[in-house]
């Protein structure tokens, strides 16, 4: 099925109840604990920051918990994606009934004309309010919701609550709030009739849709769309166990401790970690397992690099060797310069070489890594210089190309010309 557009909403599954969770200083004996937890804690903290501005009630935290269990345990209700579309729509729109149409506070969320707009999109009928119709008309408000309040109400006004029905019929669009509120569930109701409902040829797919719709505007938790992200987070995590935590063979889930993690997240206790450490401790751990090899040997090659004939150490570690040296002028750190260049893991691997490509290249030495923006400017114009850059100097942790994390970065460096 393809994505949908702004106007229509993501997929989610089911929702949860609500228990009271705590937090809890946990016993780390391992680095697969220390992981385990740490992932926990920075998604939690995440969920807090970007989910839970609003109400981060021990219900609503506890729903959220209990989601994740069960979507980790299999016992989250399986729904397929039609259907789990259309039990999110429920959700949002019985969220759209204490925050306004589209989060909108001054728009009325008229469920009634939005019900009646989407089974009328849904079902084909053209004839109060076209697709593009709908489309431009909503868009003309949204690119300036705050600048033209539909109510003048200082709060959001009180929603016209409804369920979904089944059949097509016109309606009285008397205000500017119900027409916007036609025009959203229009755009919606084409949506899925383009996508969801393609293939119905005995509307039993429309008549499954509605019904789940409808139960998601039942739901009496929270924050369901929350909850479901739960669900999905914990199917997640149950399901990429087989390969490891977070996709590293080296590193076992511990479910317990994730959850404990969350709960100590989303409540903001820093004992043990805050979001930051976390996130930095595992992108190390996870770093040191994947590469931990490739680093210790090209740490071992600079050790003894450095102890060979004609190689020169400068404070920062940059090692290097003059193949030729030329009698121009060397270039400053601001200066823009030409070059032929041959770069080379210390296994020989050719990752980047202008003089393979036959043509050199040009470019400002405050533009480049650190160990070419220092070595450089030790080269005269029409010198050839032999270049040892550590992985400090280089790109560090981070994989570029053909360049794994960690590597040191060997460069037959030219310098050409300096450019005005």
């Amino acid at each position: 099925m393809k994505k949908l557009s702004i106007f229509a909403l993501a997929a989610l599954a089911m929702v949860s109840c609500g228990n009271t969770y705590k937090v809890q200083q946990v016993e780390l004996n391992s680095m697969n604990d220390s992981v385990n937890f740490a992932l926990g804690l920075v998604n939690g903290a995440q969920i807090r920051d970007y989910y839970l501005a609003n109400d981060s009630s021990d219900k609503t935290i506890g729903e959220f918990i209990d989601a994740l269990s069960r979507g980790y345990d299999g016992k989250a209700e399986q729904l397929d994606e039609n259907m789990s579309m259309a039990r999110n729509l429920g959700f949002t729109i019985k969220s759209f009934e204490t925050k306004g149409l589209v989060e909108q506070p001054t728009w009325r969320m008229n469920e009634k004309i939005f019900f009646q707009a989407l089974v009328n999109g849904m079902l084909g009928d053209t004839v109060m309010m076209q697709a593009d119709e709908a489309r431009q008309y909503f868009q003309s408000y949204i690119q300036a919701a705050s600048a033209v309040p539909v109510d003048s109400a200082a709060k959001t006004p009180k929603a016209v609550k409804a369920k979904c029905g089944k059949k097509m019929a016109t309606v009285d669009l008397s205000s500017v709030n119900d027409s916007l509120n036609y025009a959203f569930g229009v755009l919606n109701g084409s949506q899925m009739r383009m996508y969801v409902l393609l293939n119905d040829t005995t509307g039993e797919i429309f008549n499954d849709f509605v019904d789940a719709l409808n139960g998601g505007l039942k739901c009496k938790y929270r924050n369901p769309q929350l909850a479901s992200m739960g669900e999905q987070i914990g199917q997640t995590i149950r399901e990429q166990e087989a390969e490891g935590l977070i996709g590293v063979p080296q590193l076992s889930t511990d479910f317990d401790l994730i959850k404990q993690g969350f709960i100590n997240g989303l409540y903001r206790d820093e004992t043990i970690f805050d979001m930051h450490s976390a996130g930095d401790y595992i992108q190390t751990t996870i770093d040191d397992l994947k590469y931990g090899e490739n680093k210790v040997a090209n740490e071992k090659f600079l050790i003894e690099n450095a102890l060979k004939d004609g190689i020169i150490v400068t404070p920062s570690g940059l090692q290097y060797e003059v193949i030729k040296m030329g009698k121009g002028a060397k270039p400053a750190a601001t200066d823009k310069v030409r070059v032929h260049y041959h770069g080379t893991l210390i296994d020989g691997t050719v990752f980047d070489s202008s003089v393979e490509r036959g043509e050199p290249i040009s470019f400002g030495l405050d533009q480049v890594i650190a160990g070419w923006t220092e070595g450089l400017q030790l080269m005269p114009v029409g010198s050839k210089f032999r270049f040892y850059i550590p992985q400090e100097l280089g790109y560090g942790s981070r994989a570029t190309g053909a360049i794994p994390p960690f590597s040191t970065l060997i460069f037959d460096v030219e310098l050409l010309d300096i450019e005005k």
